[in-house]
């Protein structure tokens, strides 16, 4: 079966490269490295007497090209507020480009490592930098992006699973039972705390940050904003927290501390915290399946779709169920 990036040749990357920065003067050396990326196609390109450039090309027909330019203009706006991201490169007043089907962009690259936040003083910044994030996102007119909601991460998941019978038949009524009465809970929980959507980062978690391996002041560039979407801004905060519940309450004592410089903390969607995790889970179940005709997915992914898969989901969403109905974390200062 041909598969859309069967068409993205290492010729077709580097020849879509050249059609844009030749304006700059600029030529691939013809070396490339292909990036840990599984939604898109990412690679690392070698430029004739220039530092590397990072170049992604964007899954067909995934976002809309009015959706990615939102995104980029995030980036952008947050960029001109010196917050540490990673902007798309701005060539001939453009930001995103099209060769042979592809929509692409092109990105500095930019060193770092990520891994779990450990100590509080670095929770304390990620919170600062929220704020700031969040400010940016409050100015942000956007029509075109996806939202974080029950409906689109739980009960669309659900039924994509379902109706394409990726579930083991073994396992079938246990899910079937199970995910329908979290979707109800989920929708419940929803409905008592009526979050508001607003513009988040949307899937800032350890391996979206990059620490500096060198810098005095330890500041990560916050990546990847492709995801960005609407949702309650508690979105942004509970993916980064780890450990025991009493290590999760210092995790999230120092989040706030920063971001409070800033914007009042949204203590109020704290209760969400785990219905947030559920839903993510979720669509993370239905976001695998949807890209199960991708060789890439298959191969990275071997373990998706086999029956210790779902019975350990099965599990894992019990004990979501039971977390769900316990009471949510505190915000003491």
């Amino acid at each position: 079966m041909s598969y859309a990036y069967d068409r993205l040749t290492p010729d077709t990357v580097l020849n879509a490269i050249d059609s844009i920065i030749e304006s700059q003067g600029m030529i691939t050396s013809g070396h490339q490295l292909a990036l840990n990326s599984y939604e898109n196609r990412v690679y690392q390109v070698g430029v004739e007497d220039n530092a590397d450039l990072i170049a992604k090309f964007y899954r067909p027909e995934r976002w809309s090209r009015e959706a990615i330019l939102e995104e980029h203009m995030f980036t952008l706006e947050c960029k001109e507020d010196d917050l540490p991201v990673v902007a798309p490169l701005v060539i001939n007043g453009d930001t995103l480009f099209h060769f042979e089907g592809f929509d692409f962009a092109l990105f500095p690259k930019q060193g770092g490592y990520s891994g779990q936040i450990e100590h509080l003083d670095d929770f304390e910044q990620m919170g600062r930098l929220l704020g700031r994030l969040h400010q940016v996102a409050n100015c942000m007119e956007i029509s075109h992006r996806a939202s974080i909601t029950p409906q689109s991460f739980a009960a669309n998941s659900r039924q994509f699973l379902l109706e394409n019978h990726f579930v083991d038949d073994s396992l079938l009524p246990a899910y079937e039972t199970l995910s329908s009465d979290l979707v109800a809970l989920i929708q419940q929980r929803w409905d008592e705390n009526s979050p508001s959507l607003k513009l988040t980062h949307g899937d800032l978690h350890a391996g979206n940050l990059l620490w500096p391996p060198h810098q005095t002041e330890n500041i990560p560039h916050m990546v990847d904003l492709d995801d960005c979407a609407l949702a309650p801004r508690i979105q942004d905060i509970w993916m980064l927290m780890h450990g025991e519940r009493d290590q999760m309450q210092g995790q999230l004592a120092a989040i706030a501390k920063g971001y409070e410089l800033f914007l009042p903390f949204p203590s109020h969607e704290l209760p969400l915290i785990e219905t947030l995790r559920t839903m993510r889970l979720m669509h993370y179940s239905a976001w695998l399946a949807k890209r199960w005709d991708d060789p890439a997915f298959k191969h990275a992914f071997p373990w998706f779709n086999t029956g210790r898969y779902w019975s350990e989901q099965i599990l894992i969403l019990r004990e979501q169920f039971s977390n769900m109905q316990e009471p949510s974390l505190q915000l003491i200062i």
